[in-house]
Formats: structure tokens, C-alpha cells, sequence
């Protein structure tokens, strides 16, 4: 008797094919915080230019060498993937990149994740588990509420809370730029897509 097993898709997602054609040469160093938080926040303008996603962008670096690990854009719309967030995305490349679940583990280099905006609440939850050692945040996390996304509920001391884990924050870097993304991306009426939202809206 042949029974129907089950068939589900693979996990994949890419990158927009456009990041690649806005990344600096390999060899680039990047020599501060607000060089390295342009990158961030260009990513994530242009992730609302060319309509691939929502207007976040990430990037992992070696801050010892200054070079790029590993970027990443927001894409929970075109891969129908709720956790698609700019820093998920950039972590789980910059994890394949050096072949470790660990970017604090034995032998990796000193990982910092910067990204355009704080982190989220699921974020914030992914970057202890990630190995990062230190997080640089552009805009606000009431930037982004104040436009319509919804942060979920995150610790009044989230800051506390990663430095007693030996996770060092740096906020407010390039704050106004970053935000300004935010509201362009509402402004030009995109999807604002909490699921949450919608379903409170409907009751």
C-alpha cells in the first residue's frame, strides 16, 4: 500500500539581486561607526527603492579590521517569512560566511551588528543567541512605532540587560538619516504589515 508522504519547501531565501551591485570591494575597510552605519541605512533606502522589502538594512563587521562580514535588508514580504528582518537576515548570512553558529565562539573575529533601526523584539532576542559582541543602532525604536511598526514588547532595560551579557549598544548613530527612511517608506504609502495590526483591525 504506498502512502503520500508529506512534501514541504526547503528554507532558502537570497539576498535582492541589487545588494550585490551596491557593495563595496571586499578589500574595503570601514573606519568608524558612521561609515559603517551608512552602509546600514543605505541598504535599507535602498530596499525601499527598489521595493524588495520593508526599510531596514543590517550589516555585520570585524571590528578589528574594519571589513564587511556580512550585510543584510529586510525581506518578509517577498520570501513569506515573518522573521525576515534586516538583522536576522544579516546575522544568518555572516553565521554561513564563517561557518559557525557562534560569532563569539573560539577563533571568530570581534562581530559587531549595526543596523539601521533597534532591534525589534524578536531581534533583540536572536542577538545574545548570535555571538555578536557589540550592537550600533541608528534610528529609534519609537521612530519606527511612530510610523506604524509594531517592536513588540521589549524590556524598558533591553541596554542593561545586553551589556550584563557582555553585548556593548551604541545608539543614535546617524539617528535622523535612518528615521528618514522610516518616513519616506510610509509617506509613499508601502505596507506597514503587522500581522497583529491587521487582525485588531478586523475585530
Amino acid at each position: 500500500m504506498n502512502q503520500k508522504m508529506h512534501a514541504f519547501p526547503d528554507l532558502t531565501f537570497r539576498l535582492p539581486e541589487w545588494v550585490a551591485s551596491v557593495m563595496p570591494l571586499a578589500d574595503h575597510v570601514f573606519r568608524d561607526d558612521e561609515e559603517k552605519m551608512r552602509l546600514a541605512v543605505m541598504l535599507a533606502k535602498e530596499n525601499v527603492r527598489h521595493d524588495t522589502g520593508g526599510p531596514f538594512g543590517a550589516a555585520i563587521f570585524d571590528r578589528d579590521t574594519g571589513r564587511l562580514i556580512a550585510p543584510g535588508v529586510n525581506i518578509v514580504v517577498p520570501a513569506h517569512w515573518s522573521g525576515g528582518h534586516a538583522e536576522m537576515v544579516a546575522l544568518a548570512l555572516a553565521q554561513q560566511n564563517l561557518k559557525t553558529h557562534d560569532l563569539g565562539g573560539d577563533g571568530m573575529p570581534f562581530c559587531e551588528l549595526f543596523t539601521s533601526v533597534e532591534p525589534c523584539a524578536m531581534c533583540l532576542g536572536a542577538v545574545p543567541w548570535s555571538g555578536v559582541r557589540r550592537l550600533v543602532c541608528g534610528a529609534r525604536d519609537e521612530d519606527a512605532r511612530k510610523v506604524g511598526f509594531d517592536e513588540g514588547p521589549k524590556p524598558d532595560n533591553w541596554i542593561d540587560e545586553m551589556e550584563q551579557r557582555d553585548i556593548s549598544v551604541t545608539r543614535n548613530v546617524l539617528r535622523e538619516e535612518a528615521a528618514g527612511v522610516l518616513r519616506e517608506y510610509a509617506e509613499g504609502g508601502k505596507p506597514i504589515y503587522n500581522a497583529r495590526q491587521r487582525r485588531s483591525e478586523s475585530n
